[in-house]
Order: structure tokens, then sequence, then C-alpha cells
């Protein structure tokens, strides 16, 4: 909602009540409120406001200073998923799966450029006119990904991709019909028996929920390393968990801890299990070869259309940093992942998990996948797509399975 006055009388409250806190000891957030109150009963601009009005003008002067300015009623708003700026006069947002404008609007440009440098500022990394992309996160674990000018023609603008405060269980996802009890029940026994999980997807597809989810069936008793360029991941229930994030490079140039460094210290650190948040580029040799050294039911994900299509991505970002045969990058990737579960967004705006493939090895030089379970359509009622996770063929490697003790898929 619109504060309702002026981007000029908001600057000029809000440098009123700077001028009060200069002189304040530290203030609870009852005591600061009370400030922004009284400077904006104050002023002769508030007697043209309705009491709805005046409410929301006072949230936004207290949100200026504690909060995160404008973008804080968004925030607070537990059904807003994502949040897009595109310079500080454009702002959209989704909620429960459906985009919209928002009438929430910067003062100026050089306000939303303080709000990121605040944002990034908590997590230790820097964007400027020389970096100009960054990654970050929120307290809340929320994600924020940072473009500035030049590279942005229309202004500064911010991506923020918010995650529950609880995350989604796999009861949660079935109960959304986004897999079925039968294909859950299938991947709880292969994180059990420590098979190599890839997760592919497109954007908001919904993988690191997926990666959540998963994480829940991992013993209690392993030690878990998580590795992502932002954390992400919310995986609650495991007591020997650390969690590894990248560093940008400082304002020398100097510094940069990537991807491939925290999985190359993670091997170092006796884990279990290794659960790399998304691989991207040349970092992917390294999770492969950390999934075939013995650190099996390691899990991750990565952006793909198809499990066919993410083996060939996969193909592309290993060769990206590494000089090697395409046969021997296919093997790596063939004796690396037994699984791939990929997810859709659908017309509807669901997410479902589209299919389960297995890999079985190489074939005529190729990696040889195959369809344990996949989306099918039945229409479409009420805007919602029908239909569900269909068996096509039993799981053949089980070998994992009878070590770990459970036989009920041996026999497909």
């Amino acid at each position: 909602m619109k504060a309702a006055l002026s981007a000029v009388e908001l600057a000029r409250l809000k440098e009123a009540v700077k001028a009060r806190l200069s002189w304040e000891t530290a203030l609870s957030d009852e005591e600061l409120r009370s400030i922004v109150e009284a400077e904006l009963f104050r002023s002769e601009a508030v007697r043209a406001l309705t009491a709805e009005e005046r409410r929301a003008a006072v949230n936004r002067l207290f949100h200026s200073f504690r909060g995160l300015d404008a973008l804080q009623p968004l925030l607070d708003d537990p059904l807003v998923t994502e949040i897009m700026i595109n310079g500080h006069r454009e702002i959209f947002f989704e909620r429960s799966g459906e985009l919209f404008e928002s009438d929430i609007r910067f003062e100026s440009r050089e306000r939303l450029e303080d709000l990121i440098q605040a944002m990034v500022g908590q997590v230790n990394r820097m964007v400027n006119e020389a970096s100009p992309i960054v990654d970050a996160r929120l307290p809340d674990g929320s994600r924020v990904h940072v473009v500035l000018p030049p590279v942005a023609l229309k202004g500064p603008t911010v991506t923020i991709r918010r995650f529950p405060a609880r995350p989604l269980l796999m009861e949660g996802l079935i109960e959304r019909g986004a897999i079925t009890n039968e294909a859950a029940d299938l991947l709880r026994e292969l994180v059990a028996a420590k098979y190599n999980i890839f997760v592919s997807g497109g954007t908001g597809s919904g993988k690191t929920t997926f990666l959540n989810a998963l994480s829940q069936w991992i013993p209690k008793d392993e030690r878990v390393i998580t590795i992502e360029d932002a954390a992400e991941l919310q995986l609650g229930g495991i007591p020997n968990l650390v969690s590894l994030e990248t560093r940008n490079a400082n304002s020398e140039g100097k510094g940069r801890i990537g991807m491939r460094e925290l999985i190359r210290a993670s091997l170092r650190m006796r884990p279990n299990r290794i659960i790399v948040g998304e691989v991207r580029g040349e970092e992917a040799l390294d999770m492969l070869q950390a999934m075939n050294t013995g650190h099996e039911g390691s899990l991750s994900s990565g952006h793909a259309n198809s499990a066919r299509d993410m083996l060939s991505r996969l193909e592309t970002m290993v060769l990206s940093g590494a000089e090697l045969p395409l046969g021997v990058v296919r093997k790596q990737i063939a004796s690396a992942v037994d699984v791939i579960v990929h997810l859709s967004r659908l017309r509807d705006r669901s997410r479902r998990v589209a299919e389960i493939c297995e890999v079985r090895g190489i074939r005529d030089g190729e990696v040889e996948l195959a369809t344990l379970f996949e989306f099918e359509e039945e229409g479409e009622r009420d805007g919602f797509v029908l239909g569900g996770l269909r068996k096509r063929e039993a799981h053949l490697h089980t070998e994992k399975l009878r070590l770990a003790g459970i036989g009920r898929r041996a026999s497909g």
C-alpha cells in the first residue's frame, strides 16, 4: 500500500527522525515508532490522510530505519514468494504463483542503492560499478540477486527469492500433488541407501525445496556438508551439519573462494554426504569426482529442461573447466550419478515432478537413461492441469539397496 505522502515529504520526515535519533541512545522498536509517529503528526501533509494511510506512512518511515524500507510490507506477507525490482519506480511480486505489479515505489534511485548496499553488506558482500553483479541473502534466508548499472539499463535491479519459514517436506509435496506416494517411497529408499541424486529443473521449479525434502531422509548419525553460492538450504534434523558459502573477491580482486575450492575443502572434513546447492560451471567435475570417491548419497541440482538435458549440461560444465575426452566425461557422469529427478513448473503455475530417471551406464558411447516415473497429463479442469506420475520401468541398479538392507525394490 502507498504511504500517500510525496517522495519529498517522506524524505523530509526521514531527516527529521534522523535528527531526533542523533541525540537519542539505543532505542527499542516501540520508542522508535513513537518518534516516527510524533514527527509524522507534526506534518501538515498528514491532515489530508485517512487513518489507514497514516498507518501505512508510519510503517514506511519505521521500516526505513529498522526494516527494508518500501519492501517490508511485501517481506511481511508470507504468501509472497518473489520480489522483482526493475529500478526504483518499478516493483513486481509473485504471490501464490501469480505475478502482480506493486504500487510501492522508492522515492529515489539513491535510496534503492543505499538499501542494496545494506542488504549485501549484511553478508560481507560488495557490489559496485566495477563489480555490478552479486548474490547475497537476507537474515531470513531469502536469496538476493543484484545487478547494477551500467549492466542494468533501467537502474538497480534486485530479485529476492523467498523461502517458507518452515521448509516444505515430502509429505507436503505429496499433498500438493507434486509427487505420488509410490515415487516418494522409492526416493526415500534411494536416499537411505546412499544413491547419488541430481535434481534438475528450470528457474522457479522448486529445486531447492526438493533438495530440502530429500534431506529429511538422511540418517541422523551422518556428517553432512552443504556448499552453496548463497545459503538457501534449510536442513533440519541433521545434528552434524556444516554449511559452506562462496565468497566474492574484495575491492582489490583478491580473496575469492568459489565452489571448486569449497568442494575440495569439504573432502578434508570427513563428510558422509555432500550437498551442492546448485552446480553452474566447472565445479561440476569436482562434484562428480566427490561422488565417485566414497561420498555416496550426495545430492545436487542444476538448471535444465529435462533429465536428458541435465546430462548434456553436466558434460558442458565439466568440459568448461577440464580438457578431457568426451568419452571420459560421460564415464565420470555415468559412474557418479545414480538418479535424476526433473521438476517442471506447469502452465497452471504448479510445480510437479516431471520424471525420475535412472542412469544405467554407457551404451554406444552415450550415457544410458531409463525413465522410472514420468508425469502424464490427463487434461485440464478450472485452469488446473490434471495428471500424475506414472511408473514406466523398474529400478534395475539395486545393489546399494541390498547392501543397505532395503530389498523391497530389488524385484522391481
